[in-house]
């Protein structure tokens, strides 16, 4: 249940700042990767344990952001296409064999690249898209279809609201 809320939580920061707060974005996602990968790498079952390791994760990985702002985006951006192929196969119930991976290390290559060449925009889909994934994740839902238009309201909302804030920050730097 704790993951759950942390899922949940991190997520909508996600959602909803993932631009504004690039290291946010770059700690969020090390955080859900960790999250995600620690029990199956580790065998790790404590939730305790795994929230401390991903939260070490995710406080490395914004001050990293911090000091190697293009270099943490772009392996944030690489690890956020990963993590977004590999939720859609779960979110739509499909086994993730080689083929799932193969597919995620595509939607990683191409995270990167978008950080690297659409830097803002990249930022606000990718962290839109995490966003979106982990709390359609982090929710008790069993139908595939209800999973499916919650996640792309979420992410039309997350893409709304931070291409407005967007515009806001242009505008005020033309001022």
């Amino acid at each position: 249940m704790t993951t759950q809320v942390v899922r949940l939580l991190v997520g909508a920061a996600l959602l909803f700042l993932g631009r504004q707060l690039y290291w946010l974005f770059v700690a969020g996602v090390g955080f859900v990767v960790a999250v995600d990968l620690v029990p199956q790498l580790f065998e790790i079952e404590t939730t305790i344990v795994i929230l401390i390791i991903a939260a070490v994760v995710g406080v490395i990985g914004a001050f990293l952001a911090v000091l190697l702002q293009r270099v943490a985006v772009a392996v944030a951006g690489f690890l956020a296409g990963g993590y977004v192929v590999l939720a859609i196969l779960d979110t739509m119930g499909l086994e993730i064999a080689l083929i799932g991976w193969i597919l995620a290390l595509v939607g990683a290559i191409l995270g990167a690249i978008l950080t690297l060449l659409l830097f803002d925009w990249a930022l606000i889909v990718l962290s839109s898209l995490a966003g979106a994934g982990l709390i359609t994740r982090g929710l008790p839902l069993a139908n595939t279809t209800i999973v499916a238009v919650v996640f792309v309201v979420l992410l039309a909302l997350g893409i709304a609201i931070q291409a407005a804030l967007l515009s806001r920050t242009e505008e005020v730097d033309l001022d």
